[in-house]
């Protein structure tokens, strides 16, 4: 999985009614920062060492290493040297998403 070296624009791998896939690469010192998204949440670093930051929580996480966030949970990422995260969201879009809502 290439990505311009550096975008905090993501890559979409593929995207469907059930699930979208998103390449994103961060240069060091880059973050994303305190977000919430309206879908379960899965971010896979591929590539570096990435903060999590969710809740009182704070850890520094490397390659293989798989976070979940439920729908609405606050979080945040950031890196010093630079890294590459895999970030799945399902159901896509999720209820009140700004594309529109799913049926319950």
């Amino acid at each position: 999985m290439d990505a311009p070296d550096g975008t905090r624009d993501p890559i979409v791998l593929h995207s469907d009614d059930g699930a979208r896939a998103v390449l994103i690469v961060l240069r060091a010192g880059q973050s994303l920062g305190d977000h919430q998204v309206k879908e379960n949440a899965w971010v896979t670093v591929l590539d570096g060492t990435v903060q999590i930051d969710a809740g009182d929580e704070t850890a520094q996480v490397g390659p293989g290493t798989l976070a979940r966030f439920d729908p609405d949970e606050r979080h945040a990422l950031r890196t010093d040297g630079g890294a590459r995260i895999l970030l799945l969201l399902a159901p896509w879009p999720g209820e009140g998403h700004y594309r529109g809502d799913r049926p319950g």
